[in-house]
């Protein structure tokens, strides 16, 4: 067919030599750049007092954080809906997703037990030199009662308009297990789905691209805004939360995929870097779906099942944000304030840990995850302000290691299932992000029906 031929010539046509330069410099290479530029242009504006310069690395910034956001509302409901329908083809399925959710649980209460121990033995709030003036009310506060009352919206438009994920994951969720019982019924809807997910991915691969930008101006204007005399007085409780987000990602993570999935580690990091090194920079769980469920689908797990364990988990898997930090937080901000906290108070930040993860929803921060863990110890929410000048640069760790974690399970639940294709686990290799937005669009062109 002609359309089928104009595809192909579009597809070899030659790409201009500076596009193709550019293509062949390794993703990771032009994020380490953007990095080392961001630092020095942060430094040279704070050094300098050049006003037009931070304003410029802010402006940078901001608008690579929103052009993910701009996708994150529509991604979420579409990815969830067509991912609880995509369920009805892989066997087990009611089986894959209790266990999906119960390896989510086991890994966040290893995660939050990592993140008492360290903020027991280092007491990250002593000889900061902050008090509780340092703090103040945040803008939003969690509490049970509006997680628990928020999860069901008073429309179908707030949620979106105001990106309450949440509340998009629980309109998601009805409308895929109203869609499966529907059937054939409800097939004209789940098309157009599919194909409105498609063009959001799609697009987001654009966004995606920009990313070694986007760090100049995240990284450039933390620096230039707080320079380095602020993250001194957190250096204790930064090098706590980096450590165990390390501890996880790299201690934990490969532990349960060689005595669980057995398979070898190093290759399941081979193969999910580029996520990894996207959720670093991109700070948002979400924005780095698309990119999380390819890797994912190259290590084994069939496309069926990550199309449904990649988005579940991009919005409730959290193991940086909602286990490790708000843990090592609640510790410091009780030291700041001089309240002594028992077993019963631990117990209660585990609880909320595994319990409220949720909340955090895949977007940038945690600032309503940690309101929670406060609120439920009934611990001063003046303490979150002592924490959101550092978080910027807190975040790219904790969101490294929620979407490592996002991966791993599905790894986890497959290779119990026996559902693992162990040989392209074996093989996989770490990709270039054109080379998977390539591969993610030749694998959703219908074969034409044969004449």
């Amino acid at each position: 067919m002609s359309t089928s031929a104009e595809t192909t010539e579009s597809s070899q046509a030659p790409r201009s030599p500076k596009s193709s330069r550019i293509a062949k410099i390794p993703f990771w290479v032009q994020i380490l750049a953007g990095l080392a530029l961001g630092v020095l242009l942060g430094w040279i504006a704070k050094s300098g007092d050049i006003g037009w310069l931070t304003t410029t690395l802010q402006h940078i910034g901001d608008l690579f954080v929103q052009l993910l956001k701009l996708a994150v509302a529509p991604l979420v409901f579409f990815a969830i809906l067509v991912s609880i329908t995509n369920l009805r083809q892989v066997n087990n399925a009611a089986r894959l997703a209790t266990r999906t959710l119960l390896w989510f649980m086991v890994t966040s209460l290893i995660a939050v037990a990592i993140g008492l121990a360290i903020g027991l033995l280092t007491h990250p709030g002593a000889g900061t030199g902050l008090t509780p003036k340092d703090g103040k009310l945040p803008d939003h506060a969690g509490s049970w009662i509006d997680f628990l009352t928020g999860i069901v919206p008073t429309d179908i438009i707030t949620p979106f308009t105001e990106l309450n994920v949440l509340q998009i994951v629980f309109m998601a969720a009805v409308a895929g297990i109203a869609a499966l019982q529907l059937g054939e019924k409800a097939e004209p809807v789940l098309t157009i789905s599919r194909s409105v997910l498609e063009l959001l991915q799609k697009a987001l691969w654009w966004v995606i691209r920009l990313a070694p930008l986007g760090t100049v101006g995240l990284i450039g204007n933390a620096i230039a805004t707080y320079g380095w005399n602020l993250i001194g007085k957190y250096a204790t409780f930064t090098v706590d939360i980096y450590v165990g987000c390390a501890l996880v990602l790299f201690g934990v993570y490969p532990l349960l995929l060689a005595t669980v999935a057995k398979v070898n580690p190093l290759q399941f990091f081979r193969g999910a870097w580029p996520a990894i090194q996207l959720a670093f920079v991109s700070r948002s769980s979400v924005g780095t779906m698309p990119v999380t469920q390819k890797v994912t689908e190259r290590l084994g797990v069939p496309r069926e099942y990550a199309s449904f364990a990649v988005p579940f988990g991009s919005t409730t898997k959290m193991d940086g944000c909602a286990s490790i930090y708000p843990a090592i937080a609640a510790i410091f901000i009780a030291q700041i304030f001089d309240v002594h906290l028992g077993i019963g108070d631990y117990l209660l930040i585990a609880f909320v840990s595994v319990i409220g993860s949720a909340a955090t929803a895949g977007l940038t921060g945690a600032t309503v995850m940690l309101t929670l863990t406060l609120s439920t110890l009934g611990l001063p929410l003046e303490g979150v302000g002592l924490l959101m000048a550092i978080d910027p640069i807190l975040d790219m760790m904790r969101t490294a290691t929620n979407v490592a974690g996002q991966s791993v399970i599905p790894i986890l639940v497959s290779a119990r299932e026996k559902i693992l294709d162990r040989d392209a686990y074996n093989s996989a290799e770490s990709i270039s992000l054109n080379k998977a937005a390539a591969d993610d669009a030749e694998a959703k062109i219908p074969v034409p029906a044969a004449a």
